[in-house]
């Protein structure tokens, strides 16, 4: 058995890790799940700069993905819809309508430029193998942006979740740029959809956000939805205005939608209601507003890790800095390299050392008199001749001996030597090359990237201040019955889906209940009122109650605190209810049971006498005579 529960354990972390670290949970660095890596390193092993057949990108990617084709499908067509990363050619669906994608043989894609300007960089990649050990795959990207923040991601994995909203390209570059400044900065999310978004409650990324459609009522009979609210699409916007209608929470006439490039959605309003007395509703009871909870969950040094949206970016303005530097020193040495093997060229041709292999009959002779030929030139070099670079010298044309063009090769040599003093100066200032760098993308893809969601700030718009008390509440005391759904019964007062109504029965048994629409109470209610907790605090309960042993007692209390649903007793249990009021003043005027030696058969107390006191307090004695009615006047 112990054998059995170790094995359960190592299994079930090893299988919450899986989730975690390989499929729910994006990485800091590069901003994406695995399958996204795999999919983005497929394209950039199949990029010749034409489109590809998303059906051959799935076929390609399944080399690395130990999962199934659909899956690889839906998430590629979720990234190419982010429209950063990858460029789509085809019908893949309409996130505005929610349509559904072409299949995977009738449309294409390619990486955008800005994935091999931000993204790619096969020599700073680390590598590990594939899941069948054939291939190697990235471990992840040497991302220059946060791409974490600019896709956003959501994922529920073993045990936590991550809920990233995507942000604006431009907005995040200026960012970084004044991280790297030192400078204060705030960043909020954006839609693709638009509309208005209230970021008052985004705390960093660990918050929320509401979102609102954009409302064109210039028309005071209808209503035209022009921009989304996140998260909603024009399908499942329209559906929530009719199931409101049919609730009879928004009164309209009827719905049409004309979206084709944009959102257009017509709302005609019933006969007469105007635009101004139904926006309120459309926001509390529809898509019109939508409320999105945010985590910001990222895989760190290989764990998961919350952080908030400053740490990221201060996080990618250093990781932007290293990356930059380990590029430049990645030049330099390739142009050290050829700098170094144009200078054994131009001196192996120049000064003929060539000739000195003519009469050389042996490969070993032959690198001597190479070397031996090259060494009073060894300060002109970089660094030490190696058997690589005679190899190379070796392999040199004849024509390229015979037509060498010293004038070319010395104008290549200084265009080296200038670039290398570039990297010198850029490695010494790494901070001001990166602004330099993020300055160039901003130019570059400021006209395609406009914030499309305005930042706004608006105020909640609660559903029980919306909607109309509309509802009947009725009770039928022959059945016992109350409700707003009875067709018959005594009129109580109107009521709202959304209010409560705290009712006591005959024998003392109250509770708050939300609005039935038919419920058996008691055939003897003594009381149903609304329990809003401010009102309700204002009413006084008079209740006179005979105890078994015979004497009679009064109580006075307010009703302040509630459990809903819950049965609470007014009176002691076996007592029995004479009197009732919720009058604040009046008498409580008694009749005696006659006795041979009571004279006075009749009593009045004024209520104003006895005191208010807490719900669950006992009454006070009224009187220790044996009653025979009770009968309350109030003034």
């Amino acid at each position: 058995m112990a054998y059995v529960h170790t094995l359960v354990n190592r299994n079930f972390l090893e299988y919450a890790s899986y989730v975690i670290k390989d499929r729910a949970i994006p990485h800091l660095d590069d901003g994406v799940k695995p399958v996204q890596r795999r999919i983005i390193h497929s394209l950039f092993e199949m990029d010749d700069g034409k489109f590809h057949k998303v059906a051959n990108v799935v076929g390609h990617c399944m080399q690395y993905h130990p999962h199934g084709d659909a899956s690889i499908y839906s998430a590629l067509v979720v990234l190419a819809n982010k429209e950063l990363l990858i460029e789509k050619q085809g019908n893949f669906g309409n996130l505005l309508t929610g349509d559904e994608p072409s299949a995977a043989r009738y449309i294409e894609c390619r990486l955008r430029p800005l994935a091999a300007e931000t993204l790619l960089n096969p020599e700073l990649t680390s590598y590990e193998p594939s899941y069948d050990g054939r291939r190697k795959e990235p471990t992840v990207f040497p991302a220059k942006l946060p791409y974490v923040l600019l896709l956003g991601a959501e994922g529920i994995a073993v045990g936590m979740s991550t809920r990233i909203l995507p942000h604006n390209l431009i907005e995040v570059i200026d960012a970084m740029r004044r991280c790297l400044q030192g400078k204060r900065f705030e960043l909020y999310p954006d839609f693709h959809s638009g509309g208005l978004v209230d970021v008052s409650e985004y705390e960093d990324g660990h918050g929320r956000i509401r979102s609102r459609a954009r409302l064109d009522t210039g028309d005071p009979k209808r209503i035209v939805v022009r921009e989304l609210a996140f998260g909603s699409t024009t399908e499942s916007l329209i559906n929530s205005v009719e199931q409101a209608a049919r609730k009879n929470k928004v009164k309209i006439a009827g719905i049409s939608d004309f979206t084709s490039e944009e959102v257009e959605i017509e709302i005609k309003l019933a006969r007469g209601v105007y635009a101004s007395e139904v926006i309120d509703s459309l926001f509390a009871f529809t898509e019109c507003e939508t409320q999105i909870s945010v985590n910001l969950l990222v895989i760190r040094d290989e764990r998961p890790v919350a952080m908030t949206v400053t740490e990221v970016i201060e996080y990618h303005a250093e990781h932007l800095v290293a990356i930059l530097k380990a590029e430049l020193e990645l030049e330099q040495g390739k142009l050290n390299d050829t700098l170094h093997a144009r200078t054994l060229e131009r001196i192996f041709i120049e000064e003929r050392i060539y000739k000195q292999i003519e009469e050389q009959t042996t490969h070993e002779a032959v690198f001597t008199a190479v070397r031996d030929g090259l060494a009073p030139f060894v300060a002109k070099l970089r660094r030490k001749v190696s058997d690589e670079d005679i190899e190379r010298l070796l392999r040199i044309p004849i024509r390229r001996i015979s037509l060498y063009d010293i004038n070319r090769a010395k104008k290549e040599m200084e265009e080296i030597k200038t670039r290398l003093n570039e990297i010198k100066a850029h490695l010494k200032a790494l901070r001001t090359y990166a602004i330099g760098f993020l300055d160039r993308l901003e130019e570059q893809y400021a006209p395609e990237s406009a914030r499309r969601a305005e930042l706004s700030s608006f105020r909640k718009v609660e559903a029980r201040e919306v909607v109309g008390r509309n509802l009947t509440l009725r009770y039928d005391k022959d059945g016992g019955y109350l409700g707003h759904g009875l067709s018959n019964g005594r009129t109580l007062f109107n009521v709202s889906p959304y209010d409560r109504v705290l009712v006591i029965r005959a024998g003392g048994m109250y509770s708050v209940i939300d609005v039935p629409e038919k419920l058996f109470v008691d055939k003897q209610m003594l009381y149903c009122g609304l329990a809003d907790k401010d009102e309700l605090a204002k009413v006084v309960f008079t209740v006179v109650y005979r105890m078994p042993s015979g004497e009679t007692n009064i109580k006075r209390c307010r009703i302040e605190k509630y459990i809903l649903d819950k049965g609470y007793q007014l009176v002691p249990e076996k007592a029995t209810i004479v009197a009732f009021t919720t009058r604040e003043r009046g008498s409580v005027k008694v009749r005696y049971k006659k006795k041979p030696q009571l004279r006075k058969l009749e009593d009045a107390f004024e209520l104003e006498s006895f005191a208010i006191k807490g719900q669950h307090t006992q009454g006070v004695r009224l009187t220790n005579k044996e009653i025979t009615s009770a009968k309350i006047a109030t003034t």
